[in-house]
């Protein structure tokens, strides 16, 4: 029988149980602390809602304009003008006429080419002009002896009158015959005279200064008397003439200032001033002319353009101007406008002076300062008192938004 030998007996170790205790005790401060936040945060909750609804309504309550609703008072001088159309017309123009009959031999220049006063034009064949003149010349001549042998005869009749060898009548006659020679030498004087300015006329010349139009004949071509050779057009300075109707003549006066512009220039303003004004109606129209002096230093105008512009009639200092859109009546029919200053909407009494309906713009005397800001947009919810925030863009001025050329 075999003994086997057993382990020894250990008795099992005991575990303390003391931190049990202190584990309990920070769980229940643990659930303590949580419970407590969120009754804290359950009741702070109201509280910043309420807090947080003034502002909330606060906000809602500002209108927040755009750029396209108002606009900044611009300070400049605002001009009236009244409408016009009419057709350009060259201050001095010249046909030049032949004054005598012959054969063209040259001509020197054409259609849309320069010319200066004096400058040959065209030549005629002047063979029967110089035979004129020799023919006159020589007729003078024969007056001329006439003349001197009836002063001889005088001469001699005086002697034998002092003599008495002759009669009074018959140194009467001689003397009549002198003063006959006389008058016959001043005739053929005359006539060649005639001849050379007829032979000097051989050679056409431009009287004025300008642009050749037209040229009428050509060499070779037999010319009349008083028959067309060229037409000249002094482009330096035009006349505008348009029509204005009779009701609006009163406004306009000489001297006062005229903007246009022309086909084929049409970003181009020219500027002229009146010059006269026709006292009469035009035939089967209410309208009169005005003259209208343009100069035109560039020859850019030409004859017969259609212009179409304004003239103005009155002319405003430099002071504040508003949009006609921002204007508004009060109950008694007076002009304001809603101006915003200080974060809120105003109701701004003012005076004005001169209205431009084609530019859209008055001039005001008394009631706004250059740089405020006024409602030009028709927002039927905005009253005074409202409080309002301007946009984070500048809003456009009136010099800005009168950048464009006014229409008409």
């Amino acid at each position: 029988m075999k003994l086997e030998t057993l382990p020894p007996y250990t008795q099992p170790t005991v575990r303390s149980k003391r931190w049990r205790k202190p584990v309990a005790i920070l769980i229940v401060v643990a659930l303590a602390g949580g419970g407590w936040t969120v009754w804290h945060s359950k009741q702070a909750a109201p509280a910043q809602a309420t807090a947080a609804a003034p502002a909330a309504k606060e906000k809602k309550d500002i209108f927040e304009l755009s750029s396209g609703d108002i606009a900044a008072v611009d300070a400049r001088s605002l001009a009236v003008s009244l409408p016009l159309s009419g057709s350009l017309a060259p201050l001095s123009s010249a046909t030049i006429k032949s004054k005598v009959s012959g054969v063209v031999e040259a001509t020197t220049l054409q259609e849309g080419m320069a010319v200066h006063a004096g400058q040959v034009l065209a030549r005629i064949d002047q063979a029967d002009l110089r035979a004129r003149l020799q023919q006159q010349q020589a007729m003078l001549d024969e007056a001329q002896a006439k003349l001197a042998m009836a002063t001889k005869n005088e001469t001699n009749s005086q002697a034998l009158l002092s003599q008495k060898y002759i009669s009074q009548n018959a140194f009467d006659s001689t003397q009549n015959s002198v003063d006959l020679a006389r008058a016959s030498v001043k005739s053929a004087a005359a006539m060649v005279e005639i001849a050379r300015i007829a032979l000097n006329d051989g050679v056409i010349k431009a009287p004025i200064d300008g642009v050749i139009s037209k040229r009428h004949v050509q060499a070779g071509e037999k010319l009349a008397l008083d028959m067309p050779v060229y037409s000249i057009v002094n482009l330096s300075e035009l006349t505008l003439e348009a029509q204005v109707p009779a009701s609006e003549i009163p406004r306009v006066k000489v001297g006062q200032d005229v903007k246009f512009r022309v086909d084929g220039y049409a970003q181009r303003d020219f500027h002229g001033k009146v010059a006269r004004i026709n006292p009469a109606t035009e035939t089967g129209s209410r309208s009169m002319l005005v003259y209208i002096a343009v100069k035109n230093d560039d020859s850019a105008l030409r004859a017969g353009m259609f212009a179409k512009g304004s003239i103005v009639t009155d002319r405003s200092t430099v002071a504040p101007i508003v949009p006609l859109a921002a204007l508004r009546s009060d109950k008694n029919g007076q002009p304001i406008v809603y101006k915003v200053e200080g974060g809120k909407l105003l109701s701004q009494p003012v005076k004005l002076g001169l209205r431009n309906e084609d530019e859209g713009y008055a001039e005001v005397l008394e009631g706004l300062q250059q740089g405020a800001h006024v409602i030009v947009s028709r927002l039927d919810s905005l009253k005074p008192g409202t409080a309002v925030k301007l946009p984070s863009a500048p809003p456009p001025s009136a010099q800005a938004m009168n950048a464009e050329p006014a229409k008409g």
